[in-house]
C-alpha cells in the first residue's frame, strides 16, 4: 500500500479548488489560497511528483454521445484465478461502453459501470461481451436512474478548512 503524503492547509485548499475547477489559472488559484503564483506552481508540481495529483480528466455527458442508459454490472468470474482475471479485465476495459471497473471482495468479483444507447444495446453487451465468456459465471444488471457527484476527495480529518469552516462550493 502506498504511503500517504503530508498535506498542510494550503495544499488542502489547492486540492479542493482544483477538484472543483481543474481549469483555474495558477494566478487565480494563488489569489484564492493566499500565496504567490510561483509558490502555488511549486506546490502543484510537488503534489504531481508525489502522486497526489494523478492527472486531469475531461468529463463528457453520455446522453449527448448517444449513450443515455447507464448500468452497473455485477460479475462473478469462475475460477477466480490470476491467469483469467488479467485478460478479463483488459477486455472489459477495452469496451467502448465501459466507464469504470472495480475488483471487489464479496460474492461478486467485479462491478462494471457501462453506458449504452438503450436496453437492446445493454442486452447485446451483456450477452455478447460478458456471459459469452467462459470465465463469467454470472452477471447481474442494475440500471442507474440518477447519479450525483460528491465533494472533493481529501485526507481523513480534512473535512473543514483551516479556519474550521465546512467545505462548500468554491
Amino acid at each position: 500500500m502506498a504511503e500517504s503524503v503530508v498535506l498542510d492547509p494550503v495544499d488542502l485548499r489547492i486540492l479542493r479548488l482544483l477538484q472543483n475547477d481543474a481549469r483555474i489559472t495558477y494566478r487565480d488559484l494563488a489569489v484564492q489560497v493566499g500565496v504567490a503564483p510561483s509558490t502555488c506552481l511549486d506546490r502543484i508540481s510537488r503534489l504531481r511528483r508525489s502522486g497526489v495529483i494523478l492527472g486531469h480528466q475531461l468529463r463528457l455527458d453520455p446522453t449527448k454521445l448517444g449513450r443515455g442508459l447507464e448500468a452497473l454490472l455485477s460479475v462473478q468470474v469462475r475460477p477466480h484465478r490470476r491467469e483469467l482475471v488479467g485478460p478479463f479485465v483488459e477486455r472489459i476495459r477495452a469496451l467502448p461502453e465501459s466507464r469504470s471497473v472495480f475488483h471487489l471482495a464479496g460474492p461478486d468479483d467485479y462491478l462494471v459501470h457501462v453506458a449504452v444507447a438503450d436496453t437492446a444495446d445493454l442486452q447485446r453487451l451483456v450477452l455478447d461481451e460478458f456471459t459469452s465468456r467462459r470465465e463469467v459465471a454470472r452477471v447481474e444488471t442494475r440500471l442507474i436512474f440518477q447519479q450525483w457527484e460528491c465533494g472533493p476527495l481529501l485526507p481523513p480529518g480534512a473535512g473543514a478548512d483551516d479556519q474550521g469552516r465546512a467545505p462548500g462550493p468554491s
